[in-house]
């Protein structure tokens, strides 16, 4: 596959890596209310989060270097990208409860 024909990467990379600014920032933001076992699970799941982020940055990152596996390699990243996607909203609902 071309590398024009991957776009896709081309796409995930940066706003990966924009996704894991904004799980550390909301962990930041969580330190300045009271530390409760809601906010440390919130934060462990934004941790966790921010990893799988990377995950999908590395992965789309390869994938336009890669010359015969980068088509794979793409639609792995897609897929772990849309996992921390999901990741996320469950982070922000349950934020949204822990709120008093």
């Amino acid at each position: 596959m071309a590398s024009s024909e991957r776009s896709l990467s081309a796409h995930i990379l940066p706003t990966s890596a924009t996704m894991i600014g904004v799980c550390m920032t909301v962990m930041s933001i969580g330190h300045l209310g009271p530390r409760d076992d809601m906010r440390l699970l919130i934060d462990r799941l934004l941790a966790v989060d921010a990893l799988v982020f990377l995950a999908s940055a590395l992965l789309s990152f390869i994938s336009m270097r890669s010359r015969r596996s980068g088509a794979r390699l793409e639609a792995c990243g897609e897929v772990v990208f849309i996992a921390g996607l999901g990741l996320l909203a469950l982070g922000a609902v349950t934020l949204a409860f822990a709120l008093r």
